[in-house]
């Protein structure tokens, strides 16, 4: 392993800070890092290119946020690295203009991001990171990459997060008819002679899924399953003020609260983050409407089941096999199915590369980072270099946090923090609702005074009459 010298032999001035992975989040990091004169970075990615999400990168998938939810505008709109300015380089300005849409096809997300990476002085790909050290005489991290060993005084992790297949699964681990939403898209052709296939999960993913089947699959016998554990097929909650919880308002709220009450929060709060957006269950609910004119209901070959949870998975003489069990009633049902494809969301998971680290990190009781409203983690006092993470922090930090929305403020804040001054100002109040009633005890209630009792003379008048 080498380290690159100058001409005199000397080792290079350590980065300010240095991103393992660039996904969205250190993509907007490096997007606004480029403009901050006084902080120098570095992005190291192991792909050959930026893909965003590429196995869902279906034809009429569009973001669930509005397109000022890009790299850098809801920090600094006058920022190049804007979506507008990537319209304006590729002389979409107008097109854009007349569709007159808020939410942006996710291919062209993609494309956006990726003519971002590109052109980023600060982003390297082709540079996997094997092993992040602590250097406690330099107080540097050692950062190890492709050959080479790059100093910062603080590191960023934005790794993003890997499929979950839930443990009902396990023994159809590598099965080929077995694939995860994240595949989807590359290994949709090996689904071709699938008589029989079924969706599992009720998110966004498992909505796009499920309605691209019904489009490639329509008329030709297949039999097509929705499946999931959420009582209901419901939709995302997107009003107005419902959306006031993707604010650092909420953030700095939820961060507040006890870590109990946090962790029984975030599964509750599904409808924010893990359902399906009203559009896109409308577009399903019309596919089948159109496709039984003239017909039953259930002359077509389609199922959606809510409500149930597979409990066991396996092959069986003729297929797959589901064990199934649904959570009102408790009645238990096979299903067998030819192929299954798992919507089951993602979850952080922590780099091999912190290994060498690891024991200078404080962690939790559950094994999970400690990450203060900088994003910054805790750690040993031997540790003083600043070690931050981008969508690790769902546990402290609420359901912004893998919300494209909360993307270039969190940058901002990691930016302000490394660069120990304010480069970008940031709103005080975001949002319309206050999330938390103020500290100050109410007054207590006055003294209700009582009623005298009419005098007992009074009383029996009144009764003789």
């Amino acid at each position: 392993m080498t380290s690159h010298h100058d001409t005199a032999g000397r080792p290079p001035e350590p980065y300010d800070l240095i991103g393992v992975g660039i996904g969205p989040f250190n993509l907007s990091l490096a997007a606004l890092a480029d403009r901050a004169e006084t902080v120098s970075a570095l992005f190291l990615d192991a792909r050959p290119e930026f893909r965003w999400h590429p196995g869902m990168l279906v034809d009429g998938a569009r973001m669930q946020v509005p397109f000022l939810a890009d790299l850098v505008t809801l920090v600094d709109p006058t920022n190049p690295w804007s979506f507008l300015n990537y319209l304006r380089d590729q002389q979409r300005l107008f097109p854009f203009y007349f569709s007159e849409r808020f939410q942006l096809p996710r291919r062209e997300y993609d494309h956006y991001c990726r003519w971002a990476a590109e052109r980023l002085p600060n982003c390297r790909f082709d540079s996997p990171v094997t092993a992040v050290h602590w250097d406690a005489e330099q107080r540097l991290y050692l950062v190890h990459a492709a050959g080479a060993v790059h100093r910062a005084r603080h590191l960023v992790l934005g790794t993003g997060t890997e499929p979950v297949r839930p443990a009902a699964f396990a023994p159809l681990h590598r099965h080929p008819a077995v694939l995860h939403s994240a595949d989807y898209l590359a290994r949709r052709p090996e689904l071709a002679a699938a008589r029989d296939v079924t969706v599992v999960g009720s998110g966004q993913s498992g909505a796009e899924v499920f309605l691209d089947l019904l489009r490639h699959r329509a008329g030709d016998g297949t039999r097509l399953r929705w499946l999931t554990r959420t009582r209901a097929i419901a939709p995302m909650e997107y009003s107005k003020l419902g959306l006031e919880q993707f604010t650092p308002d909420y953030t700095r709220y939820f961060h507040g609260l006890p870590a109990e009450v946090r962790d029984t929060l975030v599964p509750a709060q599904w409808q924010l983050h893990k359902a399906a957006s009203a559009e896109t269950l409308a577009e399903i609910h019309d596919h089948l409407y159109e496709r039984t004119v003239g017909r039953p209901i259930d002359a077509e070959p389609v199922e959606i089941l809510p409500g149930t949870a597979v409990t066991e998975a396996a092959q069986g003489p003729g297929g797959l096999e589901l064990h199934c069990r649904h959570g009102d009633s408790g009645r238990r049902h096979l299903v067998r199915t030819d192929a299954v494809v798992l919507a089951t969301g993602y979850r952080a998971v922590r780099p091999a590369a912190l290994d060498p680290i690891a024991e200078l990190i404080d962690w939790d009781e559950r094994g999970r980072y400690r990450v203060d409203l900088d994003h910054r983690v805790a750690t040993r006092p031997e540790l003083t270099g600043g070690l931050y993470v981008q969508n690790a922090e769902l546990h402290t930090h609420g359901v912004g946090t893998p919300d494209l929305g909360l993307g270039a403020h969190r940058a901002a804040v990691i930016l302000n923090a490394v660069a120990g001054k304010t480069l970008h100002p940031l709103p005080h109040r975001t949002a319309w609702t206050t999330f938390l009633p103020p500290a100050v005890p109410a007054p207590e209630p006055p003294a209700v005074r009582a009623v005298p009792r009419p005098q007992e003379g009074t009383e029996r008048a009144a009764a003789s009459r």
